[in-house]
């Protein structure tokens, strides 16, 4: 089956999330795919008193969900005059709509947060849940200090293929160096002198040497013009290691292996560097084949 060829974004009309608007219809361009824009609002849940407010034209909560729907499309056609777009307006939980949304589409994008406040947790526990529990690839998206950086993909031993080929196709389209980082955790004991900073001179041994020469081998074989640079490095953190890896990154590329099975989580590295990368994050949840009634 082919590959669905739509980018889903969610947009609720906050700063925050003209970032990942943006970044979202630049991917659509790219790789000749439909945009498709979804509001969601949850007044209807509060009130039923929708409509204008008498005499004052142009009033009303109907009307100002409509205007954040037409205010993302028209941010999208300032950028991409000629992108296809669709836009749809929904009432109620936004992840739920979204992950329903997601079983048809190659990739979600979402914002990090709203406007602040208890609203502002709520539109944030969005991204969380739904780079959990959505069935396709999520991309949270903040203002990144280095939008021409190289695409940093994390590898695990067991869970590298499907991240590393979205890194891949994420660089070669921005035209942007790949680098694969392996990181190999070193505890630290009490009264133990602390252990070096992550760094990529170190043994990596025969496994993860193995790992990144079939991560390089299989980047070349799919995209032969990539500039990629593989490395082993260790540290007390894996997070903290691969965000020290990824400072001047575009976008970083994890995966998940299927972990947020709980809905709203995501994995203990995912989970904190989504919370600290300058960065978007890609995150690409290796789904759990449905068991079988006997």
């Amino acid at each position: 089956m082919d590959a669905p060829e739509e980018i889903l974004v969610g947009y609720d009309g906050s700063a925050e999330a003209v970032p990942a608007l943006r970044w979202a219809a630049r991917q659509a361009v790219l790789r000749g795919w439909a945009l498709h824009l979804v509001h969601s609002t949850l007044w209807p849940a509060l009130t039923h008193d929708l409509g204008p407010v008498p005499g004052i034209a142009g009033s009303g909560l109907r009307r100002a969900a409509e205007d954040i729907l037409a205010d993302g499309v028209e941010r999208i056609h300032a950028d991409a005059p000629q992108l296809a777009v669709t836009s749809t307006l929904l009432y109620g939980w936004a992840a739920e709509h979204l992950r329903d949304l997601s079983s048809t589409a190659g990739l979600l994008v979402v914002g990090t947060r709203g406007a602040g406040g208890f609203m502002g947790l709520l539109i944030r526990s969005v991204s969380l849940d739904l780079a959990a529990t959505a069935e396709c690839p999520v991309a949270v998206v903040r203002a990144g200090e280095h939008p021409d950086g190289p695409v940093v993909v994390g590898l695990d031993i067991d869970d590298w293929e499907s991240p590393l080929r979205h890194a891949c196709t994420l660089a070669a389209l921005s035209r942007v160096p790949l680098q694969a980082v392996h990181v190999r955790k070193v505890f630290r004991l009490p009264g133990i002198a602390a252990a070096r900073p992550a760094t990529s001179q170190d043994n990596p041994g025969t496994e993860v040497r193995t790992l990144l020469d079939s991560a390089e081998r299989v980047a070349r074989g799919t995209f032969p013009g990539l500039d990629i640079q593989s490395r082993a490095v260790t540290g007390a953190s894996i997070p903290g290691s691969l965000l020290a890896q990824a400072k001047d990154a575009s976008i970083v590329v994890l995966g998940t292996k299927g972990r947020g099975m709980i809905r709203g989580t995501v994995g203990s590295t995912a989970h904190a560097v989504l919370h600290h990368a300058k960065c978007p994050v890609l995150l690409v949840r290796e789904r759990v084949a449905a068991v079988k009634p006997q």
